[in-house]
């Protein structure tokens, strides 16, 4: 029986979100004959972990679901154990780009990559706890669907099972080796009240987002589509297209992948980065694997606390540190795209050699186009006032810190990526479980 991972990392209070994740376990494990491993990654407060256990434990979920609920002491000891049995270089380092202190977008999704390797599954599917489903007709609209659909097919086989296949021959005996959405609802960056307050300002810091390089028309286009996902329609009916999909039309909320890529590359383990979790997306697009993208979108909501004001100045510090991790990621991606298929083996693999001599070489870019964008972000800010500005004066204090962190992130990248294989290996003869919590819902004593 094929195992899969459906997985929901977290650091909040989501108790209806485990729920409904559950629920969709149970859709994959009975409609499509899987094992389903249900992994939560919890590094939320005690209180919210104690609620979150409380659910596991009360769920009946359907033969074939396992429930994984791991806390960070539980993570840290199965990493731990994978890192030492791996024998790779900087253990120490290896730990703490795994599991940070601070967030990290890209590490919580690694960790549910290695931990899938443990529990022998093809493919990891991830959600995230500020999402919901849509609903049509009192049937909930689960993307596992179209995942178990077509994920791990080869191309001329999955055609069959989509709505639309735009997909050339030449690509027909390829793995289709992601199936991924969008998202409905409020914007995946917590950036609407810019626009409202000031929307040339706004204009002006999302266009941070694209290569200086580009033309206006450009990046008017980029600041058009940005962070918008499906729009706001609901869900009527469903299509599927089998394609190379555009990482511009999926989010992480909504994705799945093959073993055959996360086993092979990492994400990046930034810290308080958004879209630090975006890359293998662009591997697999730019590297002309085979996907499908279809429209059952998740509905994305922001929690109570990005409204408070040290949530506020804790997302945008994130925000900005985006901004200044493209300068890497957009001289890798173009180096991707130029290469395109030569960066797979001759069984269609991507290559990792080729992504860590990619992200170590981009380290070396002048940073002056990252000053250029402090200072737009210092300058934007200021007009707008009140928080905004206040966040100014922390970034006019910061900036050269953070610019140190950019270029550190993009090189521990390569790090990770060389050690990588090494990892999921050892991951592969590691248990994820010590048998004192083989259930896996009980907090150990810290």
């Amino acid at each position: 029986m094929r195992s899969i991972c459906l997985t929901l990392p977290t650091n909040r209070p989501c108790a209806a979100t485990i729920s409904a994740v559950g629920q969709e376990a149970d859709h994959a494990a009975v409609h499509f004959g899987v094992e389903v491993h249900l992994l939560i990654l919890d590094s939320s407060g005690e209180d919210a972990f104690t609620e979150h256990a409380e659910v596991v434990a009360r769920a009946r979920r359907a033969p074939n679901v396992i429930t994984h609920h791991l806390d960070e002491t539980q993570q840290r000891d199965f990493l731990r154990r994978a890192i030492q049995r791996s024998g790779v270089v900087e253990p120490d380092l290896m730990l703490d780009l795994m599991l940070p202190a601070g967030v990290s977008y890209g590490a919580c999704t690694n960790r549910a990559f290695l931990i899938a390797a443990a529990l022998g599954c093809r493919s990891v599917h991830r959600r995230d706890s500020d999402s919901t489903y849509q609903v049509l007709d009192g049937e909930t609209i689960f993307p596992v669907h179209h995942e178990l659909t077509s994920l791990g097919k080869a191309a001329a086989d999955a055609a069959g099972g989509v709505s639309e296949n735009v997909l050339d021959p030449a690509h027909a005996a390829k793995p289709v080796v992601m199936v991924g959405s969008s998202f409905v609802g409020e914007l995946s960056v917590d950036i609407g009240e810019i626009s409202r307050l000031d929307n040339g300002v706004y204009h002006d810091v999302v266009s941070l987002w694209a290569p200086r390089h580009w033309s206006d028309e450009q990046k008017r286009e980029l600041v058009e589509e940005s962070f918008r996902g499906a729009g706001t329609d609901p869900f009527v009916r469903d299509h599927s297209t089998l394609t190379h999909v555009d990482p511009m039309r999926v989010d992480m909320c909504n994705i799945s992948f093959l073993d055959e890529v996360y086993e092979r590359v990492p994400l990046p383990p930034a810290t308080d980065t958004i879209g630090s979790d975006y890359f293998l997306m662009h591997l697999v697009h730019d590297g002309t694997l085979p996907g499908v993208l279809h429209n059952r979108n998740i509905v994305n909501h922001y929690t109570a606390e990005r409204r408070t004001d040290a949530g506020f100045m804790a997302y945008q510090l994130r925000f900005t540190k985006f901004f200044l991790s493209m300068l890497y990621f957009n001289l890798i991606y173009e180096r991707m795209a130029a290469a395109g298929a030569t960066l797979l083996d001759d069984d269609f693999r991507v290559r990792p050699e080729t992504v860590a001599e990619l992200a170590r070489w981009s380290a070396g870019a002048d940073r002056e186009e990252n000053l250029h964008r402090l200072d737009v972000i210092d300058r934007s800010y200021r007009r707008l006032g009140g928080r905004y500005a206040e966040f100014a004066d922390v970034l006019a204090s910061r900036g050269g810190q953070l610019l140190e962190e950019a270029r550190a992130d993009i090189e521990n990248f390569a790090l990770l990526t060389e050690a990588w294989q090494s990892l999921v290996r050892a991951s592969r003869t590691t248990t994820v479980h010590r048998p004192a919590t083989s259930a896996g819902v009980h907090r150990p004593s810290h």
